[in-house]
């Protein structure tokens, strides 16, 4: 719950304005929109795989999965490529945005959690209080900022989406999402959705966390880890 943040930054607010189905079998790790594209990609040992589809709750039109002794995490689309994060393995995965084939790795020096791009750079979480600043070229950290609220580091940070000039980033085990500038990292609004999260735990015990930011262009659609359902919303700044 929010209140388990001690937050001091304000409390905005949101509407719900559609829903779309969500497989509950998804670990949603990352989220993000390619015009009226959805990718998502999931978790889990085994498990980890990048879905495409055409619109929120339709079928995927295809999709690919990493090998076994990996954990997929976040992820964001740079041009023609898709940058996939996994956890614990220091790696990060360069895919082709049109045929979803491998084309390269490269080393990250943290855990991956999530991912967004900001301003010509590649925005990352790791768990912590930090938001890490990556060169898609040379894809080497050049600055971190630490989150906080009113001088309080805010850990947890995972799923990331960038829109103008604020970063909403997921806080993991907390159903809520932070409105964060990433110049300063302080932490600007907070949005609660563990009324929402509550409610679904409540029909699906196996439900975890709110987990998935992605903005279509006009609105933001979120999930959760195995929720049945996306929300499409509209954060009020």
């Amino acid at each position: 719950m929010l209140s388990e943040l001690l937050c001091a930054a304000a409390l905005g607010s949101f509407t719900v304005l559609d829903s779309a189905e969500h497989s509950v079998d998804h670990y949603t790790q990352g989220l993000f929109f390619d015009g009226g594209v959805l990718y998502e990609t999931t978790g889990h040992y085994g498990k980890s795989r990048m879905f495409r589809y055409p619109a929120p709750g339709k079928a995927p039109t295809d999709s690919v999965s990493l090998e076994s002794r990996f954990f997929g995490e976040g992820s964001i689309k740079l041009g023609n490529d898709i940058f996939w994060l996994t956890w614990r393995e220091g790696t990060a995965f360069v895919y082709d945005a049109q045929t979803l084939t491998r084309k390269s790795a490269f080393s990250i020096p943290t855990e991956g959690w999530g991912l967004a791009f900001y301003k010509g750079s590649l925005l990352m979480s790791d768990g912590s209080d930090r938001l890490y600043f990556l060169s898609p070229g040379e894809k080497n950290v050049f600055r971190n900022v630490s989150v906080t609220d009113d001088s309080k580091p805010v850990r947890n940070l995972n799923e990331l989406e960038a829109v103008g000039d604020i970063v909403y980033a997921n806080v993991w085990q907390s159903d809520s999402i932070a409105a964060i500038d990433p110049k300063s990292g302080k932490v600007l609004k907070w949005y609660d959705f563990s009324r929402i999260a509550r409610q679904i735990r409540k029909k699906i015990p196996e439900a975890e966390v709110l987990n998935g930011i992605a903005f279509d262009g006009n609105a933001f659609w979120i999930t959760g880890k195995n929720w049945p359902v996306m929300y499409k919303v509209q954060i009020k700044p």
